[in-house]
């Protein structure tokens, strides 16, 4: 009965055993209450539904308080959902049409985050709920009070029974993040100014620590709220510091001129990063309320590129080191701005000279947002509008067929649809079997026992407890199959004591799951089949190519030269939106191949690397590098731009058609330039600060396309990390 969720973590059987117990707590109870003590049998009913559509069919991340808080939250959409189920229920037609749009609308909203998602099938389930026999619009207010109160006792019992130790949020990974780049700054500003490899490995391991999928759903920073999206890019920011400072190239090894040591100029700037960073570590643990570093390290970077800017000509160990300085300095300042965002929310100042293209959301109101995430995917490419078309045509035939062919307890149908349909048509026939096998065998159980229990309502009552616990217990750990044949003598047990049955109810049981799961199968054939496997490779390949188109428009503007203004990334954020969200779906589906394959999430920290870089070179603006230098530059662009047309052009293959072998003509991945080093495409001598800020840029971009075209990743190679939520207009 469990919902398809990205976690793993929260399926251990403690966990499940304590959720286990407050679900049959606030079911039993609420159920008992309602039909013995109140003799309110349409109130008992929906008062057990209630908590277990928001208990056992929905997983709603987090621990016991956060759960609740959810469910607070949604209690007035079940109390409208009940109500227009209820009405539209007296007319077959009237239900198909509702179920339709009112099916898509609860599925779409997964795109809102993890949070979001794990409601939206306990409240199809509650909108599910009244459209079925008996249509008593007079019972409307019994049913309202009777699910209130099932939602009432359910919120008591996640804050009270057997509450659970809340893990780090990802403010407090992130903060704990900034007080390693904080020590890693100071590390190099000091002789012999880069890092230990012991410094380096912590860096490396803090970065990877601010994965958003490390965290729990609860915490991720994955909603369209403004301290969301601020939260999502201060990760963002903090894993990009830390690699840049990992990667940092070594001092020159010749003396510095003697006008302005470069060296004393770097040091002032990393003096700044870290005693800004530090301050932001501090605001994101809620130590600090004031940015006043933050502050003068935007001033030091502005003074320290102004500087750059004037100076002579350089060479190019002092021209790379410089250049890279400023890109640490450029993602602390980002770091800090993010943080902001995310602490204070619309309260925060924006800084002037703040990239108004990165951090657009902030200022704007709740209902502004909302509107960019749901209207950034509402097309055929979001595989959330995927999902929610599947889902609801899936409900909208199975209420057509209970409808007109008079189904027995139809309601049973479409929460098979509900519950066993999947994002792949594989997996949905793989969990379709299990799941027949499972309703069988609890059937044949079911009606044994009813036959030999008769009209025993008292051995029902009873029992119901301990079955309904070992379902809720044993479902989640053991798999669909036994969630669907526990959960037929649950609902035996429960309907038992609602009105006379025989054994005759586990047939009709049998015949509802395999009518829904025939329909989940069927639109599971029907819509968009391979889920988001076949989607993902569609939208990295239409990533690369913006990101190759990106790269040779941010190097023509470097070269030419002009004033500096904000360059037109709209397509580059929105195909990192539909690469991401296809992405995040994509570690929740079963591997079908183990061919060498693209690194997904390669692809989409190039993606941020290109947006960011492209913004923080062509918004800067300077005098041209040069005929020589621009030739220099145009050449790295063009291979830049080429292996990812390359990467893109695997990503978009077929992965059914796709064969890679052994002796494929893959050319080798590009190494990283040596730090400080010669190449053949450095300058013969000396070179402009701007010339230099371009090809650390690309430099950088090199190391992340040979990442992505490595032909020796497997499948899902990235593991359930997952992406970070787009930097765009999501």
């Amino acid at each position: 009965m469990c919902a398809e969720h990205d976690g793993r973590a929260d399926r251990g059987p403690s966990v499940v055993t304590r959720r286990a117990l407050r679900t049959t707590l606030s079911a039993c109870v609420s159920f008992f209450v309602c039909l013995y003590a109140l003799d309110r049998p349409v109130a008992a009913t929906y008062a057990l539904f209630a908590a277990v559509s928001m208990a056992a069919l929905s997983h709603i991340p987090g621990t016991g308080r956060q759960r609740a808080a959810v469910m607070v939250r949604a209690t007035p959409a079940a109390w409208l959902l009940l109500t227009i189920g209820t009405y539209l229920a007296i007319r077959t037609w009237t239900a198909v049409v509702g179920m339709l749009l009112i099916g898509f609308a609860l599925a779409f909203v997964a795109a809102a985050g993890p949070r979001a998602a794990g409601a939206a099938p306990g409240l199809q389930l509650l909108y599910i709920l009244p459209c079925f026999p008996p249509y008593a619009p007079d019972t409307l207010v019994e049913r309202l009070a009777g699910a209130t109160f099932g939602l009432l006792l359910l919120v008591l019992a996640e804050v009270f029974v057997l509450p659970e130790e809340p893990g780090p949020t990802y403010r407090q990974v992130a903060a704990r993040a900034a007080d390693t780049a904080a020590r890693c700054a100071a590390e190099l500003g000091r002789a012999p100014y880069t890092l230990s490899a012991a410094s380096a490995e912590t860096a490396r391991a803090a970065g990877e620590s601010l994965r958003p999928f490390r965290t729990d759903g609860a915490d991720r920073p994955a909603g369209p709220g403004l301290r969301e999206r601020a939260l999502a890019h201060v990760g963002l920011a903090a894993r990009t510091l830390l690699g840049r400072m990992a990667n940092l190239p070594p001092a020159p090894p010749e003396p510095p001129p003697p006008d302005r040591p470069p060296e004393v100029a770097e040091a002032e700037v990393l003096s700044a990063v870290a005693r800004a960073v530090t301050e932001t570590s501090a605001v994101l643990d809620g130590g600090a309320d004031t940015t006043e570093a933050a502050d003068a390290l935007r001033r030091v970077r502005k003074e320290a590129a102004s500087a750059a800017e004037r100076e002579p000509p350089t060479t190019v160990a002092r021209g790379r080191r410089r250049a890279a300085v400023l890109e640490v300095a450029d993602a602390a300042v980002a770091l800090t701005t993010a943080a902001e965002l995310a602490v204070r929310g619309r309260h925060a100042r924006k800084p002037a000279g703040a990239d108004a293209g990165r951090f657009w959301y902030a200022g704007q109101l709740a209902p502004r947002l909302w509107w960019h995430r749901m209207a950034g995917h509402a097309g055929p490419r979001s595989v959330y509008f995927q999902n929610a078309v599947r889902i609801s045509l899936a409900l909208a035939a199975a209420r057509t067929i209970a409808g007109v062919d008079s189904l027995p307890h139809g309601f049973w149908a479409m929460l098979a649809v509900l519950s066993l349909t999947r994002t792949t048509a594989s997996q949905t026939r793989a969990t379709v079997r299990v799941a027949i096998t499972g309703t069988l065998l609890g059937a044949l159980v079911t009606g044994v026992l009813l036959a030999l229990i008769g009209s025993h309502t008292t051995i029902y009552a009873i029992a119901l407890p301990f079955v309904m616990l070992t379902a809720f217990r044993v479902g989640p750990v053991k798999g669909v199959g036994w969630a669907q044949g526990m959960f037929t003598l649950v609902v035996a047990f429960v309907f038992a004591q609602l009105a006379p049955v025989t054994w005759q109810l586990a047939e009709v049981r049998i015949l509802d799951v395999i009518i829904g799961s025939l329909i989940g199968v069927v639109f599971g054939v029907l819509a968009w089949p391979r889920g988001a496997q076949r989607e993902l490779h569609r939208a990295v390949a239409l990533l690369l190519t913006r990101e190759a188109e990106t790269v040779e428009r941010t190097t023509a503007a470097v070269v030419e030269g002009g004033p500096g203004q904000a360059p037109d990334d709209q397509p580059l954020q929105h195909a990192l939106i539909m690469a991401e969200s296809a992405f995040a779906q994509h570690q929740s589906e079963p591997r079908t191949t183990e061919e060498p394959t693209t690194d997904w999430h390669a692809a989409m920290m190039t993606g941020h690397h290109v947006l960011w870089g492209s913004r923080r070179l062509v918004v800067r603006g300077g005098p041209a590098v040069g005929p020589d230098n621009g030739a220099r530059l145009d050449g790295r662009a063009a291979g830049v731009a080429g292996r990812m047309r390359e990467a893109a052009g695997r990503a978009g293959a077929d992965p059914a058609a796709r064969k890679v072998p052994e002796t494929a003509d893959v050319p080798d991945p590009p190494s990283a330039p040596p730090p400080g080093g010669p190449t053949g495409d450095d300058p013969p001598g000396v070179s402009s600060p701007r010339f230099f800020a371009a090809l650390v840029w690309l430099d950088s971009l090199t190391v992340d396309v040979a990442r992505i075209t490595a032909p020796d990743h497997q499948s899902g190679s990235s593991g359930s990390s997952g992406a970070s939520r787009p930097s765009g207009p999501a």
